[in-house]
């Protein structure tokens, strides 16, 4: 290595021992983070740009076009392309997730941190939040699931029996 590297790795180290004194430990992993973000994105760029160029573009070395095959679209739109409600689950499985929530928070802050009941309550309250985040996400999710399958199903049924009327039931 050429002394000017060295110069600068000397530059950089007095910089960082200057940060850490300054910022502290956390600081620092935060600037070491934004750094290396910084430097992912750039190097991500560099091999995207030099891929894209090396990329082969002359069609005549693959040979014959690749076939297409034209799927029908829908005869209207499907349950979960319309505003719908997502069902009495959500509703229950909040409450469920805030009152489970709001129950263990409560009791691992006096258990485990003996914190003051005013303390041990206002952690129950935001951890009944969080409960109550947790059961909406799961609730949407399983109930956006369901109706994937039904109308996946539904789709199956009707491309194998064409003369079937569409059934927009919910078991």
């Amino acid at each position: 290595m050429r002394l000017t590297t060295y110069t600068w790795l000397v530059v950089v180290i007095g910089v960082a021992c200057a940060a850490i004194g300054w910022l502290g430990v956390a600081g620092w992993l935060a600037v070491v983070v934004v750094v290396a973000s910084v430097a992912a994105h750039v190097a991500g760029n560099a091999i995207g740009t030099r891929l894209r160029d090396a990329a082969d573009r002359n069609p005549r070395r693959f040979g014959s076009r690749p076939q297409v095959t034209v799927i029908p679209a829908p005869a209207g739109p499907s349950r979960l392309e319309r505003r719908t409600s997502l069902g009495s689950l959500v509703p229950i499985s909040v409450t469920i997730g805030a009152c489970c929530g709001g129950v263990a928070g409560a009791v691992a802050l006096r258990a485990l941190a003996a914190s003051s009941l005013a303390g041990a309550m206002l952690g129950g309250v935001s951890s009944a939040v969080i409960g109550g985040l947790a059961g909406f996400l799961g609730a949407s999710f399983v109930e956006i699931v369901r109706t994937s399958v039904r109308e996946a199903i539904d789709a199956e049924r009707q491309a194998a029996a064409p003369g079937a009327a569409h059934s927009d039931r919910r078991p």
